[in-house]
């Protein structure tokens, strides 16, 4: 139980943050149709470690497509996982008799001809086939915290797990274990919407409570609307995503704040690039 996998042509995932929920569930729905039912009978893959375990899917029938946090869940007939990370450039396509290109990492073969590539430029996406649920070698995705749209995940909930660490929010948020699949883009505007401060350490109940709101509002949209295209992120069907022109704070630094019209803030925190409203999320 090795490797991993990262890249869908089958949803342009080349964005210039790591994709996040939005972008991996748009890419999950546009893989699903193609690989339901369907008995992977050949796969090739490069040398690296990440991608190795791609060969040892060969022979099994896919029965889901399902995601967790940023990653695939591929389940399989034979009580295994393909798990799947898209990484920064990850691209997932079904092609029919691909040509190996340069940066092509893993390719499964489909027993109607199809063939599934991965992708990936900067070779930080990752595939792995395990027996399911048994995640001890991708730390990351072991500790996931609960989804977002997780009906038992409460306000009280969510709000107890920020305390547990004195990290600023949103490092905490990007950290996958108060909350899983939120990253940079998302985090920011969860955070503008809440009216929260993303560099404080300190969060109350109400916020808490008002975050997750604003979280689940962000996400929603984003999934609403294909994605967040920064550079060549694309839906299945080629389309660029749309929620780029939803944005309210994030990559918009300098600019005035939809809502109050004061320039908008940016700073590096815990080595992440951070936009917010010093009015509308003032510092206590």
């Amino acid at each position: 139980m090795a490797g991993f996998v990262a890249e869908p042509t089958i949803g342009w995932i080349r964005c210039g943050a790591m994709p996040e929920l939005p972008e991996v569930e748009t890419v999950r729905r546009g893989l699903e149709p193609g690989l339901v039912g369907r008995t992977i009978v050949g796969a090739r893959c490069t040398t690296n470690r990440k991608f190795t375990s791609a060969p040892d899917a060969v022979g099994a029938q896919i029965e889901s497509v399902a995601r967790r946090g940023k990653y695939l869940i591929v389940g399989l007939l034979d009580g295994r996982e393909l798990v799947i990370h898209l990484g920064m450039t990850g691209v997932l396509a079904f092609a029919s008799d691909p040509p190996r290109g340069p940066h092509e990492r893993a390719a499964w073969e489909l027993d109607n001809g199809t063939w599934l590539t991965f992708t990936d430029v900067r070779q930080f996406g990752r595939i792995a086939v395990v027996d399911e649920g048994c995640y001890e070698s991708m730390a990351t995705l072991a500790a996931l915290g609960p989804e977002p749209f997780d009906p038992e995940l409460d306000a009280t909930t969510f709000w107890r797990s920020l305390r547990r660490s004195k990290q600023r929010l949103k490092t905490r948020l990007l950290s996958q274990r108060a909350i899983a699949g939120v990253g940079n883009i998302y985090a920011d505007e969860a955070c503008w919407l809440a009216r929260v401060n993303p560099a404080s350490r300190k969060v109350t109940r109400a916020e808490a409570e008002r975050l997750l709101d604003a979280i689940r509002q962000v996400l929603a949209s984003g999934i609403a609307n294909g994605g967040t295209t920064l550079r060549d992120y694309r839906t299945v069907t080629g389309q660029t995503g749309s929620n780029q022109h939803q944005l309210n704070c994030y990559g918009r630094a300098g600019e005035p704040c939809p809502r109050c019209g004061a320039p908008l803030a940016s700073k590096v925190y815990d080595g992440r690039t951070t936009t917010w409203c010093r009015a509308c999320q003032p510092s206590r």
